[in-house]
């Protein structure tokens, strides 16, 4: 049997020696078990020492015993440590139970998971068990119409998701009350997902459907389970509003794992090659050598295209082999999902390439190796993806190729950043109230709110209520606060964000190719622009603001566009602060308003076609940023004269803004950042970065809290890049609305050095 070193051995064999920077071991752990609680249902006992699990392991245990006690509590522990049995088995005791009690329906439960995939896993999970009693069913957007009814009437425990249940459940809680009357437990799985805006949006539907199960008599407990996470008590706790216990020592074997940081070689320019053409060829030569593999891309598009480009490398190898490579993503058809699990389990897929459709909990065991096409951009979604290989309890290799970005190349070459720090905190902010205001009015649509409700829903929430009795959206009555329209709240509000969404639309046919957010709309698919999607090139023929469409003909033009913008930022609240030697460091709440007023037509060798502009309107953001000031004689006086100010700061947002989720559970999409050489409310030279949200994601808030952390990283970032005058790598940056113009990366350097300065004592 070969190993990982063996493994490598061939990757870095003809020259390629230089693209292996680091070689992590990570040790393998013992296990350690537990017996199983008298409390358990002999029914459940049964199927589970029929199933070959004789014992539990320390983990799953600990919770068990909390969560049967009444206890709220979040399993953080690695991949594959069977965080589902410490759900599981009270869930499915409770409900075998309580089935047998004459007359009543019994205890009853709800599964919550991100994705109607991890859902359908877990269902079959359950079903294999067949425990007597247990009537299992998922309730998602693809339940029909009459399986719905019996799921209301029959079901004691239903597989969902966050959507559902905002959109439906609770909406329509009176046909659901005899299963909320025996509501006992809430399982909310793959809760480090629910960060950001999202996160805040999922708090509140967990705080509306406490509230609803509280009106028939049901207080249900909470089971959390999560990747490793930074605080998973805090992060658990402000998703359900209650105290939470946090289970973090892993009871679970695991087999050593040889962790390699890979740096795709540049070419003569010193523009290196993409990470998903490099992890193509590393998937290839792996499969050819008959280690089972995943390699997972940042998107859906990136998958196909490594998937395609693996494939092709393969046959060109091994022609028999060309059918052991497939991708993997969000999307596909249940049964071609299953279809790709199975080859995969069964061995007769050797390399697959996956978005994190994957990463989301499906059960796949006993693989070889992982690759990553780029940081996956958190260090939990690094071992979540990692810990893919080795399930079986063999060696395990890991792969990460950085992509051409400031964080990747930061990361490969200090991997101290990557193994000796603790996974991030997971941002959320319950009381955002661009979120928390729609979901008071929909929690008053359920039932009207009263005095006592407002404390759930956190220090605001009276102010947001007399904000939307002024708006006409909810009377004020003597008992509380009624809806006051006809229609139903919960169909204005989208978790997965606050903005609205622009179709795009093929011209000829009228079919929808997909959704992109109206805020992206104006610098991704104006008139004009080159729009890629899945892999297909479309060009857009109009941009239709008023009916929320764009029209789109399919073909390649053989250039790219990049959208030109012009931003400004008044701070409108300077909520906390801190005075640095050189420097001052400000948090609070500004509004970002920016135009997009034109694009440039680019060949793929860099040469620029020709600039158009554009007709569009202001946007307006009013957000939660983190900046900070410099006085301009310290920039002169450190060597930044005057004309370079502009490119020096710009330089050092760019870098800041790629090195943000080093500390925050941000991507660079998320934020946004502006700088200019005198802001009117400050008097001096700003660098801002602010969240891409209304309200507020927590990020900048994270950003001022680990500011010195997150500079000095951007700091050795810049410094530690080879390019001479800036690079993707270092200060360009690909959403630049000003075409990376000015850039100064040397002045970048001193204005981040200016801003480690210690504070003065």
């Amino acid at each position: 049997m070969t190993t990982p070193a063996q493994h490598l051995a061939v990757l870095t064999s003809q020259g390629r020696s230089e693209r292996l920077l680091h070689v992590e071991r990570v040790p393998a752990r013992e296990a350690r078990l537990a017996q199983w609680p008298e409390g358990v249902a002999p029914a459940v006992l049964a199927a589970l020492l029929g199933g070959g699990i004789e014992r539990p392991w320390s983990h799953q245990r600990a919770a068990i015993d909390l969560a049967t006690a009444g206890r709220h509590v979040v399993l953080a522990t690695g991949t594959a440590s069977g965080k589902s049995l410490g759900y599981l088995v009270p869930v499915l005791s409770a409900a075998s139970e309580g089935a047998e009690t004459p007359g009543r329906r019994g205890a009853t439960a709800i599964y919550l998971a991100p994705t109607k995939a991890l859902a359908a896993d877990q269902l079959a999970r359950i079903d294999a068990l067949a425990v007597p009693g247990v009537r299992a069913a998922t309730y998602d957007g693809d339940t029909p119409p009459d399986e719905r009814r019996w799921v209301r009437d029959h079901a004691n425990v239903v597989l969902t998701n966050p959507d559902l249940l905002h959109h439906s459940l609770l909406p329509g809680h009176e046909r659901w009350s005899r299963f909320l009357r025996s509501l006992t437990y809430v399982v909310v799985d793959e809760c480090h997902v629910y960060r950001g805006v999202f996160g805040s949006h999922v708090s509140s539907v967990l705080r509306r459907l406490r509230r609803v199960a509280a009106r028939y008599g049901a207080t249900p407990t909470f089971v959390l389970a999560s990747a490793t996470v930074s605080e998973p008590a805090t992060h658990a706790g402000n998703l359900v509003g209650l105290p939470v216990a946090a289970l973090t020592e892993d009871g679970s074997p695991r087999g050593a794992m040889t962790f390699a940081l890979w740096e795709p070689a540049a070419d003569e320019d010193g523009r290196r090659r993409s990470a998903t053409t490099e992890a193509a060829e590393i998937l290839a030569r792996l499969v050819v050598d008959g280690v089972q593999t995943v390699a997972f891309a940042r998107s859906r598009a990136g998958a196909e295209s490594l998937a395609s480009n693996a494939r092709r490398r393969v046959e060109f190898d091994d022609p028999l082999q060309a059918e052991a490579v497939a991708a993997y993503r969000g999307g596909y058809l249940p049964q071609d999902r299953r279809e790709l699990e199975g080859r995969l389990r069964s061995g007769a897929l050797r390399g697959l390439a996956a978005t994190n459709a994957l990463e989301l909990g499906i059960d796949v065991s006993g693989l070889d190796a992982v690759v990553m096409a780029g940081w996956p951009g958190r260090r939990a979604s690094l071992w979540q993806q990692a810990g893919r290989a080795g399930r079986s309890g063999e060696e395990s290799l890991a792969v990460l190729v950085a992509a051409d970005d400031p964080l990747d190349t930061y990361l490969v070459h200090h991997p101290e950043a990557i193994f000796g720090a603790p996974v991030e905190a997971t941002v959320m902010d319950p009381h955002n109230p661009h979120v928390l205001g729609p979901h008071l009015a929909a929690a008053a649509a359920e039932l009207p709110l009263g005095e006592d409700d407002l404390p759930m829903f956190g220090p605001d929430a009276r102010r947001l209520l007399d904000a939307l009795v002024i708006k006409g959206i909810l009377r004020r009555r003597p008992a509380g606060w009624f809806w006051a329209r006809d229609d139903r709240p919960a169909d204005h509000i989208s978790l997965r964000g606050v903005n609205d969404v622009v179709a795009v639309m093929e011209t000829r046919t009228g079919r929808v190719i997909g959704t992109i957010d109206e805020a992206a709309a104006h610098g991704q698919v104006h008139t004009g622009a080159v729009h890629v999607h899945q892999g297909d090139t479309w060009v857009v023929t109009e941009l239709d603001l008023e009916a929320r469409t764009a029209h789109t003909v399919r073909g390649d033009p053989g250039w790219s566009t990049h959208a030109q913008s012009v931003s400004r930022f008044d701070i409108l609240d300077r909520e906390r602060s801190e005075r640095r030697a050189r420097v001052e460091v400000c948090f609070g709440s500004v509004r970002v308003t920016t135009q997009v007023t034109g694009f440039l037509r680019r060949l793929p060798s860099g040469e620029v076609l020709g600039t158009h502009a554009l007709d569009l309107p202001e946007r307006s953001l009013t957000t939660r940023a983190v900046w900070w000031t410099v006085p301009a004689e310290v920039l002169e006086a450190s060597g930044v004269e005057e004309a370079r100010v502009p490119g020096a700061l710009h330089a050092a947002e760019h870098a800041a803004i790629g090195m943000l989720p080093l500390v925050a559970t941000s991507d660079r999409w998320d934020v946004g950042g502006v700088s200019t050489a005198l802001h009117p409310d400050t008097g001096l030279p700003t660098v801002m970065v602010f969240d891409g949200y209304p309200g507020g994601a927590g990020f900048a808030e994270r950003g001022f809290t680990a500011f010195e952390a997150w500079v000095r990283a951007t700091r050795d970032a810049v410094l530690g890049c080879g390019c001479a005058t800036g690079c993707p790598a270092c200060v360009q940056s690909p959403k630049c609305g000003n075409g990376n113009e000015p850039l100064d990366k040397v002045g970048a350097v001193t204005v981040l050095e200016l801003a480690l300065a210690p504070a003065t004592t």
